[in-house]
């Protein structure tokens, strides 16, 4: 097992300022972020981002982004992409970039449900069954030309998206090479929707499993209750240590999965400043990883 961390979580730094710090921490790998984002007056993990690469013109910034993490001595534990599978073109452009890279894997994003809002854009209205088969329509093009480059698309299990649990990716990847398609299990985002004990979900993956996200949120209660007096829920971000999901326990489900390939923390709490976080996050990981009974430094397929 490998960690890497993925850059929307570190809005603060440029590429190069992250390789540094992260590659003087010890981490072993990163995920850049790609995607062509908003402007912002100062640095956000969405907006303004420091730390991500301009889907425009990626192709002639491939050279900048070896040579960056490669100085760094760092791996990729694969790209952070944002394109989404019913984007042709766009999700072409990641793949190639991908190869060319030699970054093996990738995120390709699946559609979003039609109760969900996306990029601030209201919510479709269109129903789950008919996007569900949309996506794996895309999905199968996606998975062709991920065999194509010779690399693997990764479903990201995501509140709001017709993949939000592993059942829902499972049956979405069904009967594709697994060589070229996978899914990214994510403990933090489980915990706003679809969530499933992690073993058994693992275990439902199988060899689909390709790559494990980690962060961490918690549910606080907001002052006002709703029109019928209820409470109402909402979800923040948390540190690892201290949001409801326990890291430990999802780390020995992992270990007795026998996983031992990458895990990327993408950490987008704020009680800390960013390189006490990311210096923190990986001594934390490293100690519960040892409690798990994990192999760190070693194994990724």
């Amino acid at each position: 097992m490998k960690f890497s961390v993925f850059t929307a979580s570190t809005p603060d730094w440029t590429p190069a300022e992250a390789a540094t710090v992260l590659s003087a921490q010890g981490w072993d790998g990163v995920e850049w972020r790609i995607t062509d984002q908003a402007e912002a007056p100062e640095p956000g993990f969405w907006a303004g981002n420091r730390c991500t690469w301009p889907l425009t013109g990626l192709e002639d910034n491939l050279g900048e982004i070896a040579r960056v993490t490669s100085d760094a001595g760092l791996e990729y534990s694969g790209l952070g992409g944002y394109a989404r599978c019913d984007n042709h073109d766009d999700v072409e452009r990641m793949l190639s970039a991908t190869a060319a890279l030699g970054a093996r894997q990738v995120r390709v994003n699946v559609l979003p449900l039609g109760t969900a809002g996306h990029a601030a854009q209201p919510p479709t209205g269109i129903p789950y069954p008919e996007l569900f088969a949309k996506t794996r329509e895309h999905y199968e093009w996606v998975a062709e030309r991920a065999a194509h480059h010779g690399v693997k698309a990764l479903v990201e299990l995501h509140h709001g998206t017709v993949t939000s649990s592993a059942s829902a990716a499972r049956r979405l990847l069904e009967g594709l090479d697994p060589r070229h398609v996978g899914v990214i299990h994510d403990l933090g985002n489980l915990l706003i929707e679809g969530y499933e004990v992690p073993l058994p979900g693992f275990q439902l993956l199988g060899e689909y499993l390709a790559h494990i996200h980690v962060k961490n949120t918690r549910w606080t209660r907001r002052e006002a209750n709703d029109e019928s007096g209820a409470a109402v829920w909402e979800n923040e971000w948390a540190p690892l240590q201290s949001g409801q999901g326990s890291v430990l326990r999802y780390f020995r489900a992992l270990a007795e999965f026998g996983y031992d390939g990458w895990v990327t923390v993408e950490d987008f709490s704020t009680d800390l400043p960013l390189n006490e976080r990311t210096a923190g996050n990986l001594d934390y990981l490293r100690r519960t990883a040892a409690l798990a009974g994990l192999t760190v430094g070693a194994g990724v397929r």
